[in-house]
């Protein structure tokens, strides 16, 4: 109970068909098929550019300097 078992799936979709009609929901079908394609074919040219490229070196980040150790502040010296 609370779950759908195969007989509520497919009355829910004879419904969508009947509700669609079959020409809508076959376009929607191929619509979301076009999808996936593209998208598929968009992680395997990402994934050709990641090994396209030679390796490069990372250069250490430098830190940053320390402040001088004599700081004015309004006409006054600070150690």
């Amino acid at each position: 109970m609370g779950s759908f078992s195969l007989p509520h799936i497919l009355v829910l979709a004879i419904v969508a068909i009947l509700l669609l009609g079959g020409g809508r929901f076959s376009s929607m079908m191929g619509d979301v098929a076009k999808g996936v394609k593209n998208f598929k074919k968009g992680m395997s040219e990402e994934d050709e550019e990641a090994s396209a490229k030679p390796a490069q070196r990372i250069e250490a980040q430098q830190a940053a300097r320390p402040a001088s150790e004599t700081i004015v502040q309004d006409d006054k010296v600070a150690r």
